[in-house]
């Protein structure tokens, strides 16, 4: 599958306990990532500072179901069950 550009719900539902220039303590589940831009974009895809956890994610059917709030809502959900 290939990810839905301006998506943004693996940046915002899941917590990230990786320190992220703008979240040097993690980011908080359910928070927007302060690296998404206006179009849900993420600003450090590239840059080396961009944590192992957000790079490894790979987005599937089963994971980002068919629409970006279907994602945001799969996402929080698997983040409530493992949280």
């Amino acid at each position: 599958m290939q990810c839905r550009i301006g998506c943004g719900a693996c940046c915002i539902a899941p917590s990230i306990s990786s320190a992220l220039p703008l979240h040097p303590n993690g980011k908080p589940a359910g928070v927007r990532c302060l690296h998404l831009d206006a179009g849900n974009k993420c600003t450090i895809f590239l840059h080396p500072s961009r944590p192992a956890v957000c790079s490894g994610f790979q987005p599937t059917e089963d994971a980002c179901g068919s629409t970006d709030a279907e994602a945001l809502a799969i996402l929080a959900e698997w983040e409530r069950l493992t949280g």
